[in-house]
């Protein structure tokens, strides 16, 4: 009964939106060449059925590889910045003036530095835009770890590493998770910022520059859909893991 609860009220708050999507648009009577309404765009869905499967994957397999990479980079770095006040000091000034920097204005740099390396590119961008919640969230953890505990674990003989494994990771993992799922949004953005500022035909972002071109809204309104689709799918893969390795931070609702 939890578990379908659980399903249900997600699923009734996607089912009120589209509701709501639907009547603004009736009662402002647009067209579908100005905003299409979710009624229009089964029909887009079923015509580009093929591009939209071939896509869809180009996209997802790109989003989760810039991912993975920005899972075990910032892990690294969180982990750096968590264990030595020096390098918190020093790589904190330069991760927040790099975030700072609109990633779009880098496609370009990067298209040019990498020539043809289309690909390369998309993964490198899913995993610059992707890395920095969950750097700091690790940092973060890390470093605001009860000294208390350090000091217990040493005078019984504890290593660093044990210290690490038994005390310093589990600690950090709800904040390790919630920066996951921050990460999985902004991976998407990275991924379809190079496939729509940058384009080379593969890719839900080529996808979206061919409507855009050919004045098909219903096809780029879907083209959003299934990048909201996929994004929740991660999400919930993300929420899935979490239950697993960090089931027992999680607080029972009253």
């Amino acid at each position: 009964m939890k578990g379908l609860k659980s399903a249900a009220v997600p699923l009734a708050a996607i089912l009120l939106f589209l509701a709501f999507w639907e009547f603004i648009v009736w009662a402002n009577d647009w067209p579908n060449y100005k905003m299409a309404s979710p009624s229009d765009l089964p029909p887009a869905f079923w015509k580009f059925r093929e591009l939209f499967l071939e896509m869809s994957w180009q996209t997802l397999w790109r989003t989760v590889a810039g991912l993975g990479i920005a899972v075990i980079v910032g892990t690294l770095l969180g982990m750096a910045m968590g264990f030595s006040r020096v390098a918190r000091d020093a790589l904190y000034p330069l991760l927040v003036g790099f975030n700072a920097i609109p990633k779009a204005t880098l496609v370009p740099v990067i298209a040019l530095i990498f020539i043809g390396q289309h690909d390369f590119n998309t993964v490198l961008m899913a995993f610059l835009i992707s890395f920095f919640p969950i750097a700091v969230s690790v940092g973060i953890g890390l470093s605001t770890l009860e000294p208390e505990y350090r000091d217990i674990l040493r005078s019984l003989g504890a290593s660093r590493v044990t210290i690490f494994w038994k005390i310093a990771l589990p600690k950090t993992l709800p904040e390790f998770f919630g920066a996951l799922k921050v990460s999985v949004t902004l991976a998407f953005i990275g991924t379809n910022l190079v496939e729509i500022v940058s384009p080379h035909g593969r890719g839900l972002g080529a996808l979206f520059k061919s409507g855009e071109t050919n004045g098909d809204y219903p096809l780029m309104f879907a083209v959003l859909i299934a990048l909201a689709a996929l994004g929740i799918v991660l999400y919930y893969a993300v929420v899935f893991l979490e239950k697993i390795f960090a089931g027992w931070a999680e607080r029972p609702a009253h």
